[in-house]
């Protein structure tokens, strides 16, 4: 049995109560490990509080979720109602409504600087490999919420957009139609769709969201925060054995996320207040429109943080898969007449490529979108394994590859866009050379980010005081 503590004489009530507590569950050691004796790079930018903004609005969604559950009825006749009794009859309910709404596209914003915040610093690289794929079955399951919650409100775009989506999984061979029954529980979206999406939403995901934060936390604090200069503090330690180049976590970066919280907050505010459905990108008109089976909205789009994935799957058309075709075609060429490969492995490649023309050819164009609109987002988690670069930070490559990351995210932001509008011939020829960067970016990284003169790396982080 281990030992009790005391409090020492003369401690006020305060203390007395956290030393009973530590005697019965570790708060101050958790609080020492997680806060105050957690040692972080003194070199943190104004990348590193995005981790931070993203665990507040993960606890706003929490709260206001279960706020707006109180109201709300899973049932296919009274759905609608129920979200316009929420915004037009609780008390303060049309505010925890837009919190919730709003609080979404905060919430993918802050993760998608923070996975890129990640890139750029390869935050994914040895020892951090746990940390990235932690983050990236984060963003899944944010995906899957996103999903499950988009067809709640049972509005027009809810519904369609739904009925979109989960008549896209009928294209897998073979299982498809059996697969899009089991998901929407009858032949059409109906009431028994809107109750299994809720269980989805309210409680499945959300709890294997919370153990992959947990997690994700967990292996970040075990191996170490990175910093933008990709040194590891730990190599260079005091008598005390203590980095020499971290602080505390508390209270210097504490009151550094308290800082960067304040301004988050202020820019959240003025959205919820003034612009809550964002010109119709947060919120789509249509949804103010309750789901009818039988008329189609004139332009079905989900909501923005999918149109990126969106405008890929519509880009995969019979050209784009002739076009990857011919690529492989040639890669396969290529690697066989001047790379350098056995005799064996000529023969490898050569049997490879076949096969995937073969299966390119065999299954149709929308079976394919769907794999390219998975892949674009599985293809995440191999990552650490994907880049060859010998230093980590983009401060020490190559100032070319800024222009690489650059083309990339722009590509990205042109994707996004191109999937919330109406399909248009020249769109599609974007989406089509965007899906492509975005791939090449990824799979053709163990060679390009090799290439280049690199910085010689500091032994220890730089940092400049302000």
């Amino acid at each position: 049995m281990a030992e009790f503590q005391t409090a020492p004489a003369g401690a006020g009530a305060g203390r007395k109560l956290l030393t009973w507590v530590d005697n019965r569950f570790p708060l101050s050691k958790l609080f020492n490990e997680h806060m105050a004796e957690y040692y972080a790079p003194k070199n943190f930018n104004v990348w590193y509080v995005f981790g931070s903004l993203a665990m507040l609005v993960l606890v706003m969604q929490i709260l206001t979720g279960i706020f707006l559950t109180m109201h709300y009825k899973p049932d296919a006749t009274k759905a609608f109602e129920s979200v316009e009794y929420i915004m037009r009859d609780v008390p303060w309910g049309w505010l925890v409504r837009y919190m919730h709404s709003t609080g979404a596209s905060a919430f993918f914003i802050v993760v998608y600087l923070h996975m890129f915040r990640g890139l750029l610093y390869g935050s994914y690289r040895k020892p951090r490999e746990l940390v990235w794929l932690f983050g990236c079955g984060i963003f899944l399951c944010m995906m899957a919420e996103g999903f499950f919650g988009y067809l709640l409100p049972w509005g027009q775009m809810s519904y369609w957009g739904a009925q979109v989506i989960v008549n896209l999984f009928s294209a897998v061979p073979f299982i498809g139609p059996d697969l899009s029954l089991l998901i929407r529980g009858d032949f059409v979206v109906g009431d028994a769709t809107l109750n299994r999406f809720f269980s989805f939403h309210v409680i499945a995901v959300p709890l294997v969201l919370l153990g992959l934060v947990a997690a994700h936390v967990i292996a970040l604090h075990e191996v170490g925060s990175n910093n933008p200069d990709g040194v590891e503090i730990k190599d260079t330690k005091d008598a005390n054995g203590r980095p020499v180049d971290g602080i505390p976590f508390h209270p210097y970066y504490s009151v550094h996320d308290i800082y960067a919280v304040s301004v988050f907050l202020f820019i959240f505010s003025a959205v919820l207040f003034f612009a809550p459905e964002g010109g119709g990108y947060l919120l789509e008109f249509n949804n103010f429109i309750e789901a009818n089976p039988l008329k189609t909205p004139p332009h079905i789009a989900p909501v923005w943080y999918f149109t990126p994935y969106y405008s890929m799957l519509r880009a995969t058309t019979d050209l784009m898969v002739n076009v990857l075709a011919i690529i492989l075609a040639i890669g396969a060429a290529l690697a066989i007449l001047r790379g350098g490969f056995r005799a064996s492995a000529k023969i490898a490649i050569a049997v490879a490529a076949i096969v995937a023309v073969f299966l390119l050819k065999t299954f149709d164009a929308k079976f394919w979108g769907v794999v390219v609109m998975g892949g674009a987002v599985l293809i995440l988690f191999l990552l650490p394994w994907l880049e060859r670069s010998p230093v980590k930070s983009i401060r020490y490559r190559p100032d070319w590859h800024k222009y690489v990351y650059a083309v990339f995210a722009i590509f990205f932001l042109a994707l996004g866009y191109l999937g919330s509008q109406p399909p248009s011939t020249a769109g599609n020829y974007v989406s089509q050379v965007g899906t492509l960067v975005y791939f090449g970016f990824f799979l053709l990284m163990p060679w390009w980010s090799r290439i280049g003169t690199f910085k010689p790396v500091p032994s220890r982080v730089t940092f400049k005081s302000h």
